[in-house]
Parts: C-alpha cells; sequence; structure tokens
C-alpha cells in the first residue's frame, strides 16, 4: 500500500477455511483485527510497530467450508454463498470461454474443429460430476490436446467435434445415472446431500434378517445420521399398524441399514426422510420411485423439519436426471434460489409431515416379488 500510494485497495485472501495455527503462531487470530471495522483504523503492525489506518481497505475471503473458520472471525464477514452451476450454464461458460482459450493454448483456431453443444453436454454429464468448471476445462484440454496431435501428425480428422465422437478422446463414459437400478428393488430410497463442492445423491439400503431385533447401520455414518436411523425406526415400531406393518415385525428380526461409497464419512439430520422412506418400502414391499429423490429431517412425532443446501440438492437430483424432488414445506422459501430452467422441468413437492412423504415417493402397488400369485380355478375340478 504504501508503494503503491492508496489505502484503499482490495485484498482477496483466497482459501481462508485453510489458515491454521501451530507454534509459528495462528493467523487467524492476527485477521480478528484486521478485519474488524471497528478497530482496524488504528491496526499496529507487529514487525513494524507502527499504526496504520485499514478501515478502507476491502477485504474478500473465500472459503470452500465456513465451519473450521473459527466463530469470532466468522463474525466478521459478511457470507454470501455462492452455489454451483447448472448444465445450461456450464454448457455456455465452455462453449464461450473454456473452448475458445483451449484452441489458443494448443495452437488450434475455429478452422481446424468446433466442438457442439451436443459434445460439451456429454462431457458435463458422463465425464466430470462438480459444482464448477475446473474438470470440464480438463477434459475439454483433452480432447482439443487429442485433435491437435492429429494436426501435427496429419491425420484425417472430423472436424466438428459430436457428442458421439467424445468417447475416442476421453475413453469410457465415468459417471453415469444410475438411480433408476438401484430402486429396482423394494428398501432402496435415494436422498441429497450437501458437500463443500456442491450436492450429491446418495442411495440408502435396508435389508431385513432373522436376528433378535437389533438395528445395524454400516456406511461410515457420523452420530447425528445414525440417532436419524434411530428415530425412523422408533416412528415406524410406533405406527406399524396405520402403515400397514405387522406390529411384531422386529421380534424375530434385525434391520440394516447402509449407505453406499462407505470410504466417505457421512453424517447430518437431512436424511431422515430418506431413511424412513427406505424402512417402509421394505416392510410393505412397495418400491420407492425411481425419479424421486427426497431430503429432510423427521421427529418422532412424524414431522419433516427444514434443511439447508437446498438450491445444492435439487441441482444434484437434476444433474442425476431425477424428475421429483420432495422437500420440507418450511424450505419453500429456498426455492426462490432455484433457476427457473430447473423449476420448469422438475416437480418439487413440498411435505410437513412423513405420511405426506410415503404418498409422495412410494409406488402404489406392491413389488412383483411381494405380489401373490393368482389361483387359477378350473371348472372340471373346482376347489
Amino acid at each position: 500500500m504504501k508503494k503503491a500510494g492508496s489505502r484503499n485497495p482490495v485484498f482477496m485472501l483466497d482459501e481462508i477455511d485453510k489458515v491454521g495455527g501451530d507454534f509459528r503462531g495462528d493467523p487467524s487470530s492476527a485477521l480478528l483485527e484486521v478485519l474488524d471495522p471497528e478497530q482496524n483504523n488504528t491496526f499496529s503492525d507487529h514487525y513494524l510497530e507502527v499504526p496504520f489506518d485499514l478501515s478502507e481497505v476491502i477485504f474478500i475471503a473465500t472459503a470452500n467450508d465456513l465451519s473450521p473458520i473459527p466463530a469470532a472471525l466468522r463474525d466478521r464477514m459478511e457470507i454470501l454463498e455462492l452455489s454451483g452451476y447448472t448444465r445450461d450454464e456450464k454448457k455456455q461458460i465452455a462453449q464461450r470461454y473454456l473452448v475458445p482459450k483451449q484452441l489458443v493454448e494448443h495452437g488450434l483456431t475455429t478452422d481446424h474443429v468446433s466442438i457442439t453443444d451436443a459434445a460439451v453436454t456429454e462431457i458435463v454429464d458422463h465425464y466430470t460430476r462438480e459444482a464448477g468448471v475446473r474438470n470440464l476445462e480438463r477434459e475439454v484440454a483433452n480432447v482439443v490436446r487429442g485433435i491437435a496431435v492429429k494436426v501435427a501428425e496429419g491425420e484425417s480428422f472430423r472436424a466438428e467435434v459430436r457428442a458421439e465422437d467424445v468417447g475416442e478422446y476421453l475413453g469410457p463414459a465415468q459417471y453415469f445415472s444410475e438411480v433408476a437400478e438401484r430402486t429396482e428393488e423394494t428398501g432402496v430410497a435415494t436422498g441429497l446431500a450437501w458437500t463443500p463442492v456442491g450436492g450429491e445423491i446418495l442411495f440408502i439400503e435396508a435389508s431385513r434378517m432373522p436376528g433378535k431385533g437389533n438395528l445395524v447401520l454400516t456406511g461410515q455414518l457420523g452420530s447425528v445420521m445414525k440417532e436419524s436411523a434411530q428415530a425412523a425406526l422408533s416412528y415406524v415400531r410406533a405406527h406399524a399398524e396405520q402403515l400397514g406393518i405387522a406390529v411384531d415385525f422386529l421380534e424375530h428380526s434385525d434391520l440394516h441399514l447402509h449407505v453406499p461409497a462407505g470410504a466417505t464419512p457421512k453424517d447430518g439430520p437431512s436424511a431422515g426422510v430418506t431413511l424412513f422412506a427406505a424402512l417402509v418400502s421394505l416392510l410393505t414391499g412397495r418400491r420407492v420411485r425411481h425419479d424421486t429423490a427426497m431430503t429432510g429431517e423427521i421427529t418422532l412425532r412424524g414431522m419433516v423439519l427444514p434443511v439447508g443446501g437446498v438450491k445444492e440438492k435439487v441441482l444434484a437430483a437434476h444433474r442425476a436426471g431425477l424428475k421429483r424432488v420432495v422437500l420440507p414445506e418450511r424450505c419453500a422459501r429456498d426455492l426462490v434460489d432455484i433457476p427457473d430452467e430447473i423449476r420448469s422441468t422438475m416437480e418439487i413437492i413440498l411435505v410437513k409431515r412423513v405420511d405426506e412423504v410415503l404418498a409422495a415417493v412410494l409406488e402404489d402397488h406392491l413389488a412383483p416379488m411381494f405380489e401373490q400369485p393368482q389361483m387359477v380355478v378350473s371348472a372340471q375340478h373346482p376347489v
């Protein structure tokens, strides 16, 4: 600032959630005074021991996760949450900026090659899974690099990269929608989770086996998520008759709830309705609709409480090809953040109680393996 001769610059503090303290000092403690507009007008540098006015400086900090930031430091900031991009936004960013940038960096022009919108959509859907566009740029670079090699070697190639040509440069698809396959059986429900890099879908699987009434929970679940599973089971046991389940269903059985991707830690209360739907699906023989995902916290009274990260979760459901999302009624205020093109293509169902959840997510008929075979009666041999 002394060299610039100005006291009102903009400072960018990148990845402030990665700041850590050790025996050499604690940077977050120093930032308390720097970022506080009530006292940074007389900030004193401990190296120069000279007071300096920082009140006119604009500090912008970035973070992927707010939880590691000390509460006192977080209290001195105005927090603006930026959500992930939609599929259409990624396509526009790629065509306007990423593709031209990579063509220049690899010595190519639009005369050599052009990448169609369908090819970009193919890369977004089947080769990347992220909230931003960092991996998308890498994959676009791989496609352009493959074409640059052919140009350098004098090989013939198609000047227009179409969706069916992407596999030639990037190999087999890395991601595909497995929702329909997962939910073909009873006891499997599709949930929604928030992560620092955007929303994700998750599957909750329930299984029943002979036992003594125990509940087994696996998938590296946190304590809050385990408590949600216990609450879901307690509600099912207390209202078994109304749900069409035998009252003594747990007397000679054990239940196992598993959340795949066991290497990834999972926690939070928002999987409550998904756990409940998986249990009821297993015990009633009715499958969860394969085009539906859900999120929400449940209580022992059967209420569905609001959760956070609604926009990120809905975008994750849209990326996975789902058509319906079940949300708590009190999350209606968060729907204004969801882009219009997403809301127009998805059915968003707001619920207040768990019985509304079941009406929205369970199929009306029993799964084929639970249907009773019809008895054929012959006229010559009546039964």
